[in-house]
């Protein structure tokens, strides 16, 4: 009598190696930082895994706070169940090793830098970083929106999948992203990046290569004029935002979104876009410059152009005058 023939009911199904891989099923963040924790919160939120690297335990712990309090903020508002915000917690990990990007099939540069040129090296040696423990199809980017894309790419084996990625996290719910290819970049990475965003609901903007972008040449120039029209004793800082916002339907007025965005990062943009274009349009007002001397660089700091308290809501004390600190 033959025997019969046992098989492993395993050989009939996929194996892991077989199984068809979700796009973006996974992505690695370089910076815990305030911009850092709110692009990991929006992709976790999405039911994406999100890895975050940062450069000490302390730092991870100190963000893996920060964006629990950030949703317990949310639930207290009736904008998320305790349930989701666990869910979303659940799907984010600190690390402190690159080598937990080797899953990852993007991986988002996030950092903050506070020298332009000392920015740039930093950021070639985090993308070569990045490169020597992913795969050579995982997207490689930058949230950066003042260095080129391009440059940063231009000493890693695999070019072509590296793109420039700008979140805007400034405006309450804004949902576009600015994607710059730079010139080495394929229209397949072009079409991967372009379902990210979808996957993550956002809207992508194509931008030419260009520092600043748009949203940031705009935001500063915007900005700048705002502390022109207040040396020039033209209206007040709360007037101006208050004929931007009623005006021309502006979600915030030029004053508090510096604060919102910080003023030490506002002067640092445009001290770039200086370098780079020249333009005096472009120039830190000394107004901004008293205030990031003075420490005074907004919501982070609960007090900026406007004074805060700890849950970044604005006080009704008088804002700066444009003269005293």
């Amino acid at each position: 009598m033959a025997e019969p023939i046992i098989e492993s009911i395993e050989n009939y199904a996929l194996s892991k190696k077989d199984k068809p891989k979700v796009l973006f099923s996974k992505v690695g963040i370089v910076g815990g930082g305030a911009t850092g924790q709110s692009i990991t919160l929006m992709i976790a939120s999405r039911g994406i895994e999100v890895v975050f690297l940062e450069l000490s335990q302390q730092m991870i712990d100190q963000a893996i706070s920060e964006m629990s309090d950030a949703l317990e903020e949310k639930i207290n508002h009736w904008g998320m169940t305790g349930s989701e915000k666990k869910l979303i917690m659940s799907r984010i990990t600190g690390t402190l090793k690159y080598s937990d990007f080797a899953e990852c099939d993007l991986v988002l540069e996030s950092i903050l830098s506070k020298q332009r040129e000392r920015s740039k090296d930093i950021r070639k040696a985090i993308f070569q970083e990045i490169e020597a423990h992913v795969s050579e199809h995982a997207i490689i980017a930058t949230n950066s929106s003042t260095v080129v894309i391009t440059e940063l790419a231009a000493g890693l084996k695999h070019k072509k999948r590296c793109v420039s990625l700008h979140f805007s996290t400034t405006s309450p719910g804004a949902r576009i992203v600015e994607v710059v290819t730079g010139l080495y970049s394929t229209p397949e990475t072009c079409e991967s990046v372009r379902k990210f965003t979808q996957l993550v609901n956002k809207i992508p903007i194509h931008v030419e290569e260009s520092p600043g972008l748009v949203s940031v040449r705009l935001g500063v120039a915007l900005i700048g004029e705002a502390c022109a029209l207040l040396m020039e004793g033209v209206s007040t800082i709360e007037d101006i935002d208050f004929v931007m916002k009623n005006g021309l339907g502006l979600p915030l007025g030029p004053f508090e979104m510096a604060d919102k965005i910080g003023l030490d990062r506002v002067e640092r943009w445009m001290d770039n876009l200086y370098n780079e274009f020249g333009d005096r349009k472009y120039k830190p007002s000394p107004i901004l410059k008293k205030l990031v001397r003075a420490q005074r660089l907004g919501r982070k700091t609960l007090q900026g152009f406007y004074k805060y308290d700890q849950n970044g809501h604005k006080l009704k004390d008088q804002p700066f005058d444009g003269k005293h600190c």
